[in-house]
């Protein structure tokens, strides 16, 4: 619903690493070659492990993808890739993630940060290509879920995150 024309590629990993990122890449690639899609409107999303695939495939391709959204998850991928491309980056999370916790998270959105400020990027640039989003059980139990993580389901549904990623 947040798109007219959208394509949705779900693959399944088949590890939480290289593998998994490099099939992700290849996939990507294949429709942009093969179907009539417009390379600024190219979307990547990872819930859970798929979140730290999705790390990995921003630390190798992030020129590939128009804005990435990381889910309940932790970041494995290198940061320095994604800081050159400044490719946009949305964490979400629940404030006490079953699985995760939400320090992995506050953590690579300090250290993103930081890498921009080093970079030269002002407070107003940053701001526009990373947000980190923590939400507390209020808004878990308000969707149906108790538990935090298998809450992030949730975020497909909420506008706010969902109309951060495509409006990028």
């Amino acid at each position: 619903k947040y798109k007219e024309n959208l394509i949705v590629a779900a693959p399944q990993l088949n590890d939480w690493g290289e593998t998994s990122a490099e099939q992700a890449i290849a996939l990507t690639e294949y429709l942009l070659s093969n179907y009539n899609i417009d390379p600024d409107q190219v979307y990547l999303n990872g819930y859970s492990g798929g979140g730290e695939t999705g790390s990995l495939v921003m630390e190798k391709r992030p020129e590939l993808y128009t804005a990435y959204l990381a889910v309940s998850t932790r970041w494995d991928g290198e940061l320095e890739p994604l800081v050159e491309a400044e490719t946009p980056v949305y964490l979400v999370v629940g404030e006490d993630d079953s699985y995760y916790g939400s320090e992995p998270l506050k953590e690579t959105y300090a250290r993103l940060y930081s890498l921009y400020e080093e970079k030269g990027l002002t407070a107003e640039e940053i701001e526009q290509i990373l947000v980190l989003d923590v939400r507390d059980q209020t808004y878990f139990s308000e969707q149906g879920y108790s538990d935090q993580h298998a809450g992030g389901l949730a975020f497909a549904f909420d506008t706010q995150v969902m109309g951060w990623l495509f409006g990028k």
